[in-house]
C-alpha cells in the first residue's frame, strides 16, 4: 500500500503531486523549496527600489526545516533521512549550502547527491531538495 499526503501549514504544492509519498516502509519527500505557505520565500527580499537579495544559507536551512516538518507528519525525522538530492541553480552557492547543510547532517547522515539545474519554478528560488527517509518501526504507512 502507498499513500500519498498533503502537510496542513506547508506550501501548497504548485501542481498535482503530495508532500510526501510514503510506500514500503518509506517515507518519499517531493522536491522541497524555501516557499512558505504564504507563497513568500525565505532568504529572500526586495529593498525599496526592487533590488532583490538572495541568501543560499537561508534558503538550505528552511527547505531542511520544511523537510523535517514533512516528515514529523510521518512521526519521521531528519534522523531517518536516507537519501537526499539537492538541486542547486548555480554551484557558486555550493559552499554556503553545503556550509549549512553540516549543520543538520555528518558522515553519518543521508547519501547525498548536488546538482546545478537550469532554473526553479521561481526566479527567487536558488534551491530545492527532495529526500528518501526510512520510516522508524512502528510507524503505520
Amino acid at each position: 500500500m502507498s499513500a500519498g499526503k498533503i502537510v496542513p501549514g506547508k506550501a501548497t504544492p504548485r501542481g498535482r503531486f503530495p508532500h510526501l509519498k510514503i510506500a514500503g516502509g518509506f517515507a518519499f519527500v517531493s522536491g522541497t523549496s524555501s516557499r512558505r505557505p504564504d507563497n513568500t520565500i525565505a532568504g529572500a527580499s526586495a529593498d525599496a527600489m526592487g533590488t532583490t537579495a538572495l541568501d543560499i544559507r537561508a534558503q538550505t536551512r528552511a527547505v531542511i526545516e520544511n523537510i523535517g516538518d514533512i516528515l514529523a507528519s510521518a512521526g519521521a525525522g531528519l534522523s531517518d533521512l536516507v537519501q537526499v538530492t539537492t538541486y542547486l541553480v548555480n554551484m557558486n552557492d555550493f559552499g554556503g549550502y553545503n556550509e549549512v547543510y553540516a549543520e543538520y547532517f555528518d558522515e553519518t547522515g543521508p547519501a547525498r547527491t548536488t546538482v546545478a539545474v537550469h532554473q526553479l519554478p521561481h526566479p527567487h528560488l536558488l534551491i530545492e531538495i527532495q529526500a528518501v527517509a526510512l520510516l522508524p518501526e512502528g510507524v503505520d504507512e
